[in-house]
């Protein structure tokens, strides 16, 4: 006598099937050589591989280096960090205008990426000297602010919302924009928001 067979769902399990998003693959270079890509390592998300590069080049030359090695592998995004600093207005500019050309995006501050560590514990728009960003930072984070810190991610997380809403509130008040002389201003928060929405999703 042949055995009845159970009807389906009963007495077994069904078998799950992992549905997942595509892997998405960022190029992040930087300018800076520790400071940028230590931060950008505290990213860390199953759905995310992120190659982070610091190359220590003026803002031109690192948008150059982008384009060099986007063309070896692909990308979903590919961004470029770098700062103001001591750069020429038109040579900061032109870096800017390459990167869009390319359909390359740029996190930039003017004048350093400290405003965007600074702007987590509040709103800030007055222009100051690098020394100025890092008496403040060490002031916030009860102890002498290092550049190099790779713990900072970490420490910075619980007010990365808000230094998102006084970024975006920082640049909403040039208009029109001209990233040379918007002296503070930052669209590092940019690069974040596309990183965060990733960790929201698979946290």
């Amino acid at each position: 006598m042949a055995r009845k067979r159970k009807p389906s769902g009963q007495g077994y399990k069904r078998r799950q099937i992992d549905i997942r998003e595509p892997l998405q693959r960022f190029l992040i270079v930087c300018e800076g050589e520790r400071t940028e890509p230590n931060y950008f390592s505290g990213f860390r998300v199953p759905s995310v591989r992120i190659k982070i590069v610091g190359k220590g080049k003026d803002p031109l030359k690192l948008v150059n280096h982008a384009l060099k090695l986007r063309g070896k592998n692909r990308y979903d995004q590919v961004w470029c960090v770098f700062d103001k600093d001591d750069v020429s207005p038109d040579r900061f500019n032109q870096a800017l205008t390459l990167a869009k050309q390319h359909k390359i995006k740029a996190a930039y501050s003017n004048q350093a990426f400290e405003l965007w560590y600074l702007l987590h514990f509040h709103y800030n728009d007055t222009a100051m000297s690098r020394s100025d960003y890092i008496n403040r930072l060490s002031r916030h984070l009860g102890r002498r602010y290092q550049k190099n810190d790779s713990a900072l991610y970490q420490v910075l997380l619980s007010q990365q919302a808000d230094a998102i809403q006084n970024a975006a509130r920082l640049l909403e008040q040039y208009e029109p924009q001209n990233p040379a002389v918007d002296d503070p201003s930052t669209t590092v928060h940019l690069l974040v928001q596309e990183l965060s929405q990733f960790t929201r999703r698979y946290s």
